[in-house]
């Protein structure tokens, strides 16, 4: 697996999964371009007190459903603020 950033003014990133070996070695020939850069797997590790916490949020939720919002209105609460 590769994890890849593409070089703009922003620079996003992007966690890939790489399907088929030709579409490795284009990756790899960008890396050559410098067109990308690969980034170790680690960089995007996800700290144990993170993962915790969504577990945590999980299970709270699944027994009060009804403290959830439809994304609808969280996005007016958003927009009000």
């Amino acid at each position: 697996m590769l994890t890849f950033i593409k070089t703009t003014i922003v620079q996003p990133s992007y966690h890939i999964i790489i399907k088929k070996d030709y579409a490795s070695a284009i990756i790899e020939d960008l890396q050559k371009l410098d067109a990308v850069e690969v980034l170790p797997d680690i960089a995007y590790d996800i700290p144990q007190w993170q993962i915790d916490e969504v577990l945590k949020r999980k299970k709270y939720y699944q027994q009060h459903p009804e403290e959830l919002l439809s994304w609808e209105d969280a996005q007016k609460l958003i927009k009000t603020e």
